[in-house]
């Protein structure tokens, strides 16, 4: 079993790096063809992101574990809240005050209340993912307006002030995650070709060594997805969320967490339920989902209310994670 450990390990790593490179060759390639790096952010680089996620889940359905798919994303999103708000909200504390995260977060629980509803179904199909897929559609969509609203509100405000501000400069302004101007083009294709070769790869790993671990320790594969592959799949949002806890960031560390978990929901399982179906065990329907849910209305304070995410709110939350990775494992 420790070898099981240790490909899982090795999996991971390759999944993070791969999509890692495979959102850098994807966002320089967008940009470099003109498109706005604001579709960019809300297309190319939210999916890249969500990649590891993406290729676990696909690889679990074509190897016949669907269960693992299904528990990494309830799993990440629980994680997501608890544990990579939890740990930097430990450290440093996080200002939610002048954080303005109400709208997405709206967004995020109506998604997550549609996830639970066709869940009662007792499986996700094509018809499940292509509804999955339209909420997540309409949610970009709705965000890239309510975007553009915004910009056009900077300009205006400015122009009243008689200064003179271009759209196209804040465009250009805009930072963007693995852009880079100056990036040659062999590089790119480079990057590109890592990431479509290493997600695979390390999904295939990691998917077949979780199940043998699964097997060795007598757990399901649903168990498995819900606590060793969901903390490892959330480390990216970790570290994410720790370093804007550094910089004082708390919008950023927030807004991080709140995307992913639209993106697990709708996104991921949307693509992975036109693959192949998905059943969800009655376990999760009686208890997961309901600590998913609860875990993100728990944030509701600090997303409303502003309340400030100290050390005892950061230590409450990783405890409550650790009681639940313990009630998982241990029922």
């Amino acid at each position: 079993m420790i070898v099981d450990f240790l490909y899982a390990a090795l999996g991971l790593v390759i999944l993070l790096l791969a999509g890692d490179s495979l959102v850098k060759g994807a966002v320089n390639l967008a940009l470099r063809l003109g498109i706005p790096a604001l579709i960019v952010s809300l297309t190319v680089v939210a999916f890249g992101t969500s990649a590891p996620e993406l290729l676990i889940s696909v690889q679990a359905i074509l190897e016949g574990v669907p269960g693992l798919a299904l528990g990494n994303v309830v799993g990440s999103n629980t994680a997501n809240i608890l544990l990579v708000l939890g740990v930097p909200a430990l450290l440093t504390g996080l200002a939610t005050k002048d954080c303005d995260s109400r709208h997405n977060y709206v967004m995020m629980l109506a998604g997550t209340v549609l996830f639970m509803a066709l869940a009662t179904s007792g499986q996700f199909g094509w018809w499940q993912g292509l509804i999955l897929l339209a909420g997540l559609a309409f949610m970009l969509i709705h965000a890239g307006r309510a975007a553009m609203k915004h910009r056009r509100e900077v300009v205006a405000a400015a122009a009243a002030k008689g200064k003179e501000i271009d759209e196209n400069q804040l465009e250009d302004d805009e930072e963007l995650e693995g852009a880079d101007p100056d990036l040659p083009k062999w590089k790119i294709a480079l990057y590109l070709i890592l990431g479509l070769i290493g997600l695979p790869l390390g999904a295939d790993l990691l998917v077949e060594s979780s199940t043998n671990i699964a097997l060795s320790i007598g757990v399901s594969e649903t168990v498995i997805g819900l606590t060793l592959v969901a903390v490892g799949t959330s480390l990216p949002e970790l570290a994410t969320t720790v370093m804007a806890a550094y910089r004082r960031q708390a919008d950023v560390a927030l807004g991080n967490v709140i995307g992913s978990n639209m993106f697990n929901l709708l996104g991921i399982i949307g693509v992975a339920a036109l693959v192949g179906k998905i059943p969800v065990d009655p376990e999760m329907l009686r208890f997961d989902i309901w600590v998913m849910l609860a875990a993100s209305i728990l944030i509701a304070p600090f997303v409303f209310r502003g309340w400030h995410m100290g050390r005892v709110w950061g230590a409450a939350f990783c405890v409550l994670y650790a009681l639940y990775v313990f009630v998982v494992l241990g029922a």
